[in-house]
């Protein structure tokens, strides 16, 4: 998730965006951090809400290991 880029950019911290959303500081740090194994599209929302982004502002494709068979 490119979150950090974007809260840059808008001059915004995770605290404040944590106070906007209602989203805790850990979750938010998980999802900053790339950890995250899914985001719900309510929160997707509420982030491009409160940042006044696009999804695809926050959402970037990285390959990753192969599906197990």
């Amino acid at each position: 998730m490119q979150l950090d880029r974007v809260l840059e950019a808008r001059g915004m911290t995770l605290s404040e965006l944590s106070g906007r959303v209602g989203i805790t500081l850990a979750n938010l740090s998980i999802l900053k951090t790339g950890k995250a194994r899914a985001v719900r599209f309510s929160t997707l929302d509420a982030l491009c809400r409160a940042l006044d982004c696009q999804p695809g502002d926050l959402l970037a494709w990285e390959d990753g290991p192969p599906e197990p068979d």
